[in-house]
């Protein structure tokens, strides 16, 4: 399987925008912007790494809306936006990725199909890029005065994320340094390269004017409804030092047996936010038979389940964890639990709940022999 990494660009200025802060950090729904478009990256199993090109000066802004997301330390971007995709390829190179997506940080309703469609295109041609076919009537102005009507056949709006091969697109943007071209498929395009278009969404706009996010914040405030979902997970003692629960690692004289790091926390309550959205449960989306989940952290399945609900246009209410055990005793470690959870899934503490029981000594939790975990999760849908 090809690697595919991402590479988000948000060292914009955002002048057009206005403001004090860059568009790509104003408040949507609750969150920046730029959450979304992460959560929406990172909630992707086929994308192995992203990494965020930022300006220097929106390094706390940066680590607010990142907070929580499993993402590659950032770096910081140029004069232009094309030095800024270039010297975030350099940084990803070490990584020896075979595919890289680039995406503007200021479209946070990408969605998982588009996604998959571009990535799915690499497999024949050197790039691909999500567009939508123009439909309006196009006309060439000037001094605000009609000159000619444009033929709109075989024109496209183009939208990121734009894919390509990794080493190919980062021979094309050194070659172009210096060079004033509008998109990474543009400097494909001028380096050769044999760009596929496939199908985008109209969802999937960008924020460059207040307008738009006026557009952006009316996804998620018409009328609407809450939704719950319920988790159950179980996993056995094995040799060990330590266990993961809800994120967080506990010293422990045995640690739980599992494909992946065992949180037996986080699986149930993946399973719980996957079912308020009827989207199956943690084992469709990442099968313990696929060798590239062994050992893998949870909080990356959170996340992806959160992502999901992203892409709906709905977001995450409130969540509540029970762990069922006779030990490691839970309490002490309580408030970086929900701390952790709230980091990932971008909620404050009081919409987390961490709770703690036992069985009085009955069943394999009563004897010893593992951990059991329930959860629920509370989710408002738009109508």
């Amino acid at each position: 399987m090809a690697k595919t990494v991402a590479l988000v660009v948000a060292a914009g200025r955002g002048r057009r925008f206005g403001g004090d802060i860059p568009k790509q950090y104003h408040d949507l729904a609750g969150r920046p912007v730029l959450r979304h478009s992460l959560a929406r990256l990172a909630a992707d199993p086929s994308i192995a790494a992203t990494r965020v090109v930022i300006h220097p000066d929106d390094q706390e802004l940066y680590q607010a809306a990142a907070k929580g997301l499993a993402l590659l330390e950032p770096v910081f971007g140029g004069e232009s936006r094309q030095d800024s995709v270039r010297l975030g390829l350099e940084s990803l190179a070490a990584l020896a990725p075979d595919q890289v997506l680039i995406h503007d940080g200021a479209r946070p309703f990408v969605d998982c199909g588009t996604i998959a469609r571009v990535i799915a295109a690499l497999a024949d041609h050197d790039g691909a890029l999500p567009a939508i076919a123009v439909a309006d009537t196009l006309k060439r102005g000037s001094d605000g005065l009609v000159q000619t009507t444009i033929d709109r056949t075989g024109l496209w709006r183009a939208q990121t994320p734009q894919g390509f091969r990794f080493d190919a697109l980062l021979a094309a943007h050194c070659r172009a340094a210096g060079q004033e071209l509008t998109d990474d498929a543009a400097v494909a395009e001028h380096a050769g390269l044999g760009v596929a278009l496939v199908a985008g969404s109209e969802d999937n706009f960008k924020i460059t004017s207040t307008e738009d996010l006026s557009r952006a914040q009316g996804r998620f405030s018409g009328q609407g409804y809450t939704v719950c979902g319920n988790g159950y997970d179980v996993h056995r003692f094995a040799p060990g030092t330590k266990v993961w629960l809800c994120g967080v690692p506990i010293a422990h004289d045995q640690g739980l047996e599992g494909h992946s790091d065992a949180d037996v926390a986080l699986h149930a309550l993946t399973d719980a936010v996957l079912g308020a959205i009827a989207a199956g449960d943690i084992g469709a989306h990442f099968p313990p038979s696929d060798p590239q989940w062994r050992g893998a952290s949870s909080d990356r399945f959170l996340a992806h389940a959160a992502g999901l609900v992203a892409g709906l246009g709905a977001r995450i209410v409130h969540v509540d964890v029970t762990l069922i055990c006779e030990r490691p005793k839970i309490g002490p470690h309580r408030p970086a639990m929900r701390a952790r959870i709230g980091e990932i899934l971008g909620l404050p503490m009081d919409r987390v709940s961490v709770k703690a029981t036992t069985t009085e000594g009955l069943g394999f939790t009563g004897r010893g022999e593992g951990i059991a975990a329930q959860a629920t999760a509370s989710v408002w849908l738009p109508a």
